[in-house]
């Protein structure tokens, strides 16, 4: 039998075999492509569900997870491991990383239309045009195989650098996935911006991590986060940065390579241009994979970001920053999600803003409440863009019937889809009302309830008036996006011709609509009114078990209840009256209401342009002028060009002075006096041969001559 440490191993490699294997054999065979990556993930899946199931039955699991490891590295006094752990914190990641991405593979059959010809004027690297199947579909599924196996790695690791792996090969991934259709420049132009803007969060978390290298020895979770003398020690140790421990700083660090990979401001600007990407690569990023490690991060870290405080104090630096961007960005992005017009750059903005509230959670203490969010937030955001995903689908179908030339992602170009989409409709508003966090029904409201009652419990009343502020916004868009999509009167030909998605694309919606609902239920507090303790809260006895020290549960109070009640009902009623009655061609509401301000929404505060002047623009001038002109052209070709006229000239100097009167002069007098020697015995070379007989006989006459007379 198979044990837990191995089937542990065994996940992540299911995906990366079937990357293989379609990349150098299968790649021209769509079905079998696509049957193999699918397969994998079901393998994938099903070992991850039996983890799963082993780990909660496993009685203390925090204090006795299952782990193993591996010699990998020698480091001259010692050995690098790298292993799996399955703690409380991992099992749950596994989870609903297994159960995504599963529901993502399925989902992509029917996005890329298989089953269908060719359309003859479809492209490599371009979407289809008249719904034919895609022209890379092998592609597709080698490539979210590789991020499906970046994710799983990430998962189960149980040292920093293996995780530093599956996150690099994620970000590799998402290069190549959000570029899929490389043939658009707005694609490409996406890719290289997802690309360079994470790579600055990664250079700080790779400082991070060499820096907890130096200090402590080791990248082993476990032997940092779990020995209260290591702990002590980085909490004691003073960093470069006064007022900052090196644990403090370490913890900071990280927290950046967070930043860049969650998308949290100021690195926020990546994730909105993801969309270029087809939809399932949309909730990839969004919800199963790429976002989600870096709030993961954060969580496995929560005891360095955190060094040096204690439940109820005041935060610390490092907290402090944490909380406060985590803040701002969910208040900041959900201020720009209300003025977009396409269907996936609002969710976009919303998971910004999701993001932001987990952030803000690890920043002020609220650990299991983060880790609560970001597994009921992976369930309904991937249910929201698989959702936007089927509705693209429609519409494109209807432009393909009615040659309406609209864009199929445009909310004010939709209406009236709830009859023609049923089930997507269905779907999507269980998600959007998740998202709202709709009272007691729904798993958002349990885990982004449980985020607000720390925030007031504690005292941290800024970050508390801040993130319900952003609650109001996100029911409020949500609703404005439920309204102009589904309800009311078609407002385009295209959506009048909408239909149905395949069942492919609509059983993950459903399986996804289950989790946003149910998930939630894990986690009602014990002391909740009426229904509080019916069903166990096992989300905190179990997340909580990750830690030293299990945190404890947050007394119950009336006051965050009703704001979070309040801003959900209040928002979503609020975006139904503005958007109830919006015709085609009508300008925005909420435009006429703010005026310059919407405009400001609408282009997100600008912050694209202002990063074209201060960072795109001189990094082209240094690049162009400065390194091109000046140093290359200027400086090191003005170099080599200046020792080459040296050259050319001692190299005159040698021929003239050196080579031609000396050298040459010297071969050619010696063969000049060769050539005078030949000429001058050239005269007995007649060819005559009584010749050579006469001179033979007077030299042989000559010689006896000289015998007879010498020896008389």
């Amino acid at each position: 039998m198979i044990g837990p440490e191995l089937l542990a191993f065994l996940v992540p490699l299911p995906p990366l075999l079937a990357f293989f294997v379609i990349v150098l054999l299968t790649n021209r065979k769509n079905r079998l492509s696509h049957r193999l990556a699918v397969g994998a993930m079901v393998i994938s899946w099903a070992m991850a569900m039996t983890i799963f199931g082993l780990a909660v039955s496993r009685g203390d699991l925090g204090h006795h997870p299952i782990a193993a490891s591996v010699a990998w590295l020698p480091m001259g006094e010692g050995v690098l491991n790298l292993g799996i752990l399955i703690d409380p914190l991992n099992a749950i990641t596994l989870f609903f990383v297994a159960w995504t991405c599963l529901a993502i593979f399925l989902y992509s059959v029917g996005y890329h239309n298989f089953g269908k010809p060719r359309d003859p004027q479809d492209r490599a690297g371009l979407p289809p045009k008249a719904g034919g199947i895609e022209p890379m579909y092998a592609r597709f599924f080698a490539f979210i195989s590789l991020f499906a196996f970046g994710m799983l790695t990430l998962s189960v690791s149980d040292n920093l650098l293996l995780l530093f792996i599956g996150w690099e090969i994620m970000g590799l991934c998402s290069y190549l996935l959000i570029g899929f259709w490389y043939g658009k420049d707005s694609a490409k132009r996406a890719m290289v911006k997802a690309f360079i803007t994470t790579r600055v969060g990664d250079v700080f978390m790779l400082l991070g991590i060499a820096y907890l290298y130096a200090a402590t020895g080791t990248v082993n979770y476990r032997e940092i986060l779990f020995d209260e003398h290591v702990l002590q020690t980085l909490a004691q140790m003073p960093s470069v940065i006064g007022g900052l421990s090196a644990g403090g700083l370490i913890g900071l660090l990280l927290f950046i390579g967070t930043v860049g990979k969650s998308a949290q401001w100021p690195l926020h600007v990546w994730l909105p241009d993801a969309m270029e990407g087809p939809t399932p690569v949309s909730a990839m990023i969004h919800a199963a994979t790429m976002v989600s490690a870096g709030v993961y991060l954060m969580a496995r870290f929560f005891p360095l970001v955190t060094i040096g405080w204690h439940e109820g104090g005041a935060l610390t630096p490092t907290m402090t920053l944490v909380a406060v961007i985590g803040a701002f960005t969910a208040l900041f992005a959900a201020t720009i999600a209300v003025a977009q017009n396409d269907i996936k750059r609002v969710l976009a903005y919303s998971t910004i803003s999701q993001l932001g509230y987990m952030v803000a959670a690890v920043g002020i203490g609220a650990y299991v409440a983060a880790v609560f969010h970001l597994v009921t937030h992976a369930f309904f955001k991937a249910l929201l863009f698989l959702s936007s995903g089927s509705v693209i689908h429609g519409m494109e179908h209807g432009i393909h019937e009615t040659h309406d030339h609209v864009d199929p992602g445009d909310m004010t170009n939709m209406g009236g889809l709830r009859r023609k989409m049923p089930i997507t409709f269905w779907t999507f508003l269980i998600g959007g009302l998740a998202l709202s966090g709709f009272p007691l029904l729904t798993a958002g409201f349990w885990s982004k309830d449980e985020i607000l009652a720390d925030a007031f419990a504690h005292g941290r009343m800024v970050i508390f008036v801040v993130l319900a502020l952003a609650a109001l916004l996100t029911a409020f868009y949500t609703m404005r996006q439920i309204t102009l999509t589904f309800l009311g009167k078609p407002r385009t030909q295209a959506a009048e011709h909408a239909h149905e998605s395949v069942w492919t694309m609509t059983l993950p919606l459903v399986v996804l609509s289950v989790f946003a609902v149910a998930a939630g239920w894990a986690g009602i507090p014990d002391h909740f009114p009426v229904i509080g303790g019916l069903i166990p809260n096992w989300v905190h006895g179990f997340v909580g078990g990750t830690l030293l020290e299990h945190p404890e549960a947050v007394a119950f109070s009336a006051v965050p209840l009703l704001v979070s009640i309040s801003v959900a009902l209040g928002g979503l009623l609020l975006g139904w009256l503005v958007y109830r009655r919006v015709t085609a061609d009508a300008k925005d509401p909420l435009a006429r209401l703010l005026g310059p301000v919407h405009t400001l929404f609408k282009n997100k505060y600008y912050f694209d342009e202002l990063y074209d002047l201060i960072f795109i623009r001189p990094a082209y001038w240094l690049a162009e002028t400065v390194s091109y002109r000046w140093i290359d052209r200027g400086l090191i070709d003005g170099i080599l060009h200046a020792i080459g006229r040296f050259a050319l000239r001692v190299g005159a100097f040698l021929r003239n002075v050196i080579d031609l009167p000396v050298i040459n002069g010297s071969a050619d007098m010696f063969s000049e006096g060769v050539k005078g020697a030949g000429r001058g015995f050239r005269v007995v070379q007649t060819g005559r041969v009584q010749q050579y007989l006469i001179v033979g006989l007077l030299f042989t006459g000559v010689i006896l001559s000289y015998l007879l007379l010498a020896n008389p």
